[in-house]
């Protein structure tokens, strides 16, 4: 069974650097686990590694979808996996690194979430639902079908709400349903599971620094640029955490300074939503970001369990 080292964790704890400080240790490179970074055009907001911080280690799953397009769990995992394939193929060590706990799961975990249920008009017609009776409409229809989606997904979340209800309405089968029956499949890989972790105010602060960064590099302009390439507030990208905020700012709902404290706060928000479902997965080996030697220490533990050079 081919190894795979995961690296996840809350937002703004470091997991880009130390996956590329572990593929240089170690012979590997990245694989991507955010659901943001996947589009093209948006480096600002998501925090999108730079050239300069991939330290030269190739990084797969980044800049592979237009804003405009519907990038879906199954389009990523599909990716994902030939990706990890092709890194196996060439004798290195693949790194899933990223904040986003759904890519992370379907991938270690080979998870189906009613893959081949597929109808454009439903969706269509659910989003009209959606639009007609007002933001939660969906979200309060998927309790009484799959209450455990209905904990798991925020109100908010639109796109993923719309899957869950199509694939009950196609299969007869939750999503949750679907989910339990694909993990009693082995996962074809022997995991290496790196949570990584800060203690919460000094999280916090890490959050409002890069916030007050992101606004310093141009988000701004950055949010513009998508709306002048046609993206709108439907589109998923644009639902993204620090693009809403600052599309109310654009749209002139708000004042930059209010945009700013909504998208810390909302920022804060996420990442306690990540450290909670993080924290159900006891496979993670958790790490404090601030640990002298952590790269070496995390190394150490990749090499106790089992890979070698």
């Amino acid at each position: 069974m081919n190894p795979l080292c995961v690296i996840a964790g809350p937002t703004a704890t470091g997991k880009t650097a130390l996956a590329v400080e572990l593929a240089k240790r170690l012979g590997g490179e990245v694989v991507s686990a955010d659901s943001m970074q996947v589009y093209k055009y948006m480096d600002i907001g998501t925090a999108k590694p730079s050239l300069e911080e991939r330290g030269g280690i190739p990084h797969h799953l980044i800049d592979v979808a237009h804003p405009t397009e519907d990038f879906s769990v199954a389009e990523y995992t599909k990716l994902a996996h030939a990706a990890i394939e092709d890194i196996h193929g060439r004798g290195l060590l693949p790194i899933l690194a990223g904040g986003t706990g759904l890519y992370i799961n379907t991938v270690i975990d080979n998870i189906t979430l009613g893959d081949g249920a597929s109808d454009q008009d439903l969706r269509d017609r659910l989003k009209r639902e959606e639009d007609e009776h007002g933001a939660g409409w969906l979200h309060s229809k998927l309790m009484d079908i799959d209450a455990s989606a209905y904990e798991r997904l925020h109100p908010n979340d639109t796109r993923r709400i719309i899957r869950a209800l199509e694939v009950y309405y196609i299969t007869g089968e939750t999503i949750t349903q679907a989910a339990a029956r694909s993990k009693l499949v082995p996962s074809r890989y022997k995991i290496t599971y790196i949570g990584l972790e800060n203690e919460r105010q000094i999280l916090y602060k890490r959050i409002e620094t890069r916030v007050d960064k992101m606004l310093e590099a141009g988000l701004p302009d950055e949010v513009q640029m998508l709306l002048d390439m046609g993206c709108n507030r439907n589109h998923t990208s644009m639902q993204a955490i620090g693009y809403k905020e600052i599309l109310d700012y654009i749209e002139g709902k708000c004042s930059l300074e209010e945009a700013a404290l909504t998208l810390k706060q909302g920022t804060r928000n996420y990442a306690k939503r990540q450290f909670t479902w993080f924290r159900r997965d006891k496979r993670i080996r958790w790490f404090d970001t601030l640990l002298p030697g952590i790269a070496g220490e995390c190394e150490r533990y990749i090499l106790q369990e089992g890979f070698s050079r």
